[in-house]
């Protein structure tokens, strides 16, 4: 049974709303959320899509160079934040930072080789992720 599924590919730049634009235009779907620091390009509100987060010092990747590499992270949709979040440590990921105490909305783990993710509850429009529909 999954823990989750994919929410979002959250991309880090300057400017969400500039970003968000020029993927919209690109792929012909539409803003479906937006706040002053993210902003999210899918085909519908009530699907996942490409999220855009602001980095305020963000400085572009380099195609190739380890010193500037890529700046994405996973959005995991789960419908249980503290069961997901005893599951995916078992499976060997280690927790970044935590909105608070316990395992909840914020929270930013790490995969084995270290690339970030984060556990985010499941929307009300998401069909339950334990039916196993994507």
């Amino acid at each position: 049974m999954p823990i989750g599924r994919l929410h979002h590919l959250v991309i880090d730049g300057p400017d969400p709303h500039a970003l968000a634009a020029f993927w919209s235009a690109v792929l012909g779907q539409a803003v479906t959320y937006a706040a002053d620091d993210f902003v999210v390009v899918a085909r519908s509100d009530r699907e996942s899509g490409l999220a855009f987060q602001r980095a305020r010092d963000h400085q572009p990747p380099d195609w190739g160079d380890p010193a500037r590499p890529q700046q994405m992270h996973l959005d995991v949709m789960v419908d249980d934040v503290a069961a997901a979040h005893a599951r995916v440590l078992a499976l060997g990921a280690h927790r970044l930072t935590s909105a608070g105490p316990g395992a909840g909305e914020g929270d930013v783990y790490a995969d084995p080789a270290g690339h970030p993710f984060c556990l985010v509850p499941r929307p009300g429009w998401a069909p339950p992720v334990e039916d196993g529909r994507p």
